[in-house]
């Protein structure tokens, strides 16, 4: 189950991740300058593969527009970075300095998004090479930095011009993942459906709703991204994005009926769920892999699958509100094979977002960012911090292996311990098994077009998984590197490179972990309780927004911007409590406890929301006042929970509407549970600082 166990470090390989296109043009981009080098006799040119390689490293994928000032800034910054670091390097120990408050700007400019992350991430990498060795001239300096230039611009040529990769696919494979995670939550829905422990239906709805919500929020920034470049009038986003709206309702629809079937113990009913989850499984995997080829098998089959859809439960009475979930995922299904226009939806104003002036976007994260809390700044300049004693063992000892020390420290060091430690292992695993791999390979590949031959499917192979497992990309990218250097250091042993490199990448990750538990440790459960109150809250606007729209005092669009908040909200909580639940400090495990509980509960509140608001009959006049007055409950209460208070108003009285009243009552039990749960939390905090009172 994906991500059903909070407490296991996601170290995985994701297959569907795997890019065997991505590798070849990465090798074609190292290979033709290793080629060349070979050719020209100028070993020099190596510089211009390393660049060329880090280049295509940097590339973010995704629109054009996205990836262009992504590849020019790592190739412009690279070769500014390399030429001055190498002229700093001849003033000894006073280049430090320098070089920390440069691995500070480059650890902060992830503040700036993933992509910026990147190419800050690698100018490290570049700045600490350059390091290596003091340019004998300035001729030097300047030719190594242009080569830097012509690599980086040749990888920027081959990926946006010559060899692009369709341009859509991005987009296309981001909706996909989403009916495919949707598909897997059906499945798994019916497997539960045997189940009647409630932690398996909470495991279930931990693990594949952060999934799907994940999914939709990824290919949401996807999809608006090319939207922007092609425009609202391009039919290829549009159609992206409809599949994108369409997906969020079947989501919604499936977790109405996981809410519904919870409390339902007639075996028809269950039955007949599990016959439709059955059907819309396979469908959704089906409609998965047509959106990423662009091309649905046997469309007209397709349809007919999903107009009998229905007919598990046929049976049911007709007010049945798994009828009504049925008939609104089959509605979806319709719009996403079909890509019609669903009622209701604008693309052009969804995606009109126009993006705020190039002043504003570089000046807003700095301004948030800049504070004591920020974890962004504090991992800035704890990098910056713990490079400096790496770099000076670098300069003191010398040699062409060190750097990797430095290298590993900066590349492994998280803003979180628990991120950092997964980043550890894997680097270090991956360094040593690879190493050793490059001494073997070291032993038969002796002349330079041998070694250069074997760069190619290296290459591939590395940079084909660079997003399908990190463990196993360090691992293949190990002998990439120490190939790169056997071609520039001839006569160096293949075997004396690998031992270096996983003894100093030993340390680096040893020296990240320590770096991260000693310079400002700000465990996890400090925020989680953030991160609960936020959920709180965005529960409480949900429940509020939904009432209105049954009350028809609030549109659809204004239920869907209060679920997708909240669930963004819930995904926040499960990560922040994933990461608590890997720190060595335990002295707050009761309110972790408390936090997990309060995930489930609001997870299973979001349910009955969901369930009332497409399986609801119309509501009866007479019940009107009850629901307002319900609506005017359920929200501060979540929000006196949020602010750490207990409700102490009680539940109003139930509606006449039997379904409306076992709906409300359920809510009203999830908040109890969750405000018992405080409770218990705050009455053994109060015992445990009681006693150590006494004991001092």
């Amino acid at each position: 189950m994906p991500g059903a166990d909070l407490s296991r470090l996601p170290i995985a390989l994701d297959l569907r991740a795997i890019s065997i296109a991505e590798g070849v043009r990465a090798a074609l981009a190292v290979a033709v300058i290793v080629a060349l080098s070979g050719w020209l006799a100028a070993p020099g040119l190596m510089q211009a593969a390393l660049a060329a390689l880090f280049t295509c490293m940097c590339d973010p994928g995704g629109p054009v527009s996205r990836r262009v000032p992504a590849l020019l800034s790592f190739t412009f910054l690279g070769a500014a970075t390399l030429c001055g670091f190498g002229f700093l390097r001849a003033f000894g120990y006073a280049a430090i300095p320098f070089a920390c408050f440069a691995v500070f700007a480059f650890s902060f400019a992830r503040i700036y998004g993933q992509a910026a992350q990147q190419v800050g991430a690698l100018a490290t990498v570049v700045l600490v090479l350059a390091l290596d060795r003091p340019w004998p001239d300035a001729a030097t300096a300047f030719a190594s930095a242009l080569l830097f230039i012509a690599g980086g611009l040749w990888a920027v040529l081959l990926t946006l011009v010559i060899w692009r990769l369709h341009p859509y696919r991005p987009t296309r494979r981001a909706v996909a993942e989403i009916y495919r995670a949707l598909a897997l939550l059906a499945a798994d829905l019916r497997r539960v459906l045997a189940e009647s422990d409630t932690a398996a239906w909470d495991a279930h709805a931990r693990a594949h709703r952060r999934l799907v919500r994940d999914a939709i929020e990824q290919a949401r920034g996807v999809v608006l991204a090319t939207l922007r470049q092609r425009g609202a009038q391009s039919p290829r986003a549009a159609q992206s994005l409809i599949r994108l709206e369409a997906a969020e309702q079947i989501f919604a629809a499936l977790i109405a009926l996981d809410d519904i079937l919870q409390s339902a113990r007639e075996p028809a009913r269950r039955q007949a769920a599990a016959k439709l989850l059955r059907r819309v499984a396979p469908l959704l995997a089906t409609l998965a892999r047509g959106i990423v080829r662009d091309r649905i098998t046997a469309p007209t089959r397709m349809a007919q699958v999903i107009a009998a859809l229905p007919a598990p439960v046929a049976g049911l009475a007709p007010d049945d509100p798994i009828r009504r979930i049925a008939t609104a995922i089959v509605d979806r299904l319709t719009i996403a094979l079909t890509v019609t226009l669903p009622a209701g939806l604008n693309p052009g104003a969804t995606a009109d977002g126009s993006t705020p002036p190039l002043l504003v976007r570089i000046r807003a994260p700095l301004v948030a960012n800049f504070a004591t809390d920020s974890a962004a700044l504090r991992h800035a300049l704890r990098t910056a911090l713990v490079a400096a004693p790496a770099l000076a063992i670098t300069f003191f000892h010398g040699g062409s292996y060190q750097h990797w020390l430095t290298i590993t420290l900066v590349l492994t060091m998280q803003p979180y311990f628990a991120v950092t430690l997964q980043r550890a292992l894997e680097r270090i695993a991956g360094t040593v098994i690879g190493g050793f791999l490059a001494s073997l390979l070291a032993l038969v590949l002796h002349s330079p077009w041998q070694l250069a031959a074997a760069l190619f499917p290296l290459t591939i192979a590395a940079m084909a998984v660079r997003v399908a497992s990190f463990g196993l990309y360090i691992m293949l990218l190990t002998p990439l590197i120490v190939l790169l250097l056997e071609i520039g250091h001839a006569g160096t042993s293949g075997l004396e490179i690998a031992i270096m490199r996983a003894v100093y990448t030993l340390l680096g990750g040893l020296l990240a972990v320590a770096g991260v538990l000693v310079l400002w440790p700000s465990w996890e459960p400090e925020r989680v309780r953030g991160e609960l109150a936020a959920a709180l809250s965005a529960h409480a606007r949900y429940a509020e927004a939904t009432l209105a729209f049954l009350l028809a005092e609030a549109g659809e669009a204004h239920v869907e911007a209060a679920r997708r908040a909240a669930g963004i909200a819930s995904n926040n909580l499960e990560a922040s409590l994933a990461r608590a639940l890997h720190e060595p400090h335990r002295r707050q495990r009761a309110r972790l406890e408390t936090a997990l509980l309060a995930d489930a509960a609001l997870r299973r509140l979001a349910g009955r929301l969901a369930a009332m608001r497409l399986a609801a009959a119309p509501i009866a006049a007479a019940d009107h006042p009850t629901l307002a007055a319900w609506r005017a409950w359920i929200g501060p209460a979540l929000d006196a929970l949020a602010a750490g208070a207990i409700p102490a108003t009680p539940a109003p009285y139930p509606p006449n509407d039997p379904t409306l009243a076992e709906a409300l009552g359920r809510i009203a039990r999830q908040i109890d549970l969750i405000a018992g749960a405080r409770r218990r939390a705050s009455a053994s905090f109060s015992e445990e600082k009681e006693a150590k009172r006494l004991l001092s």
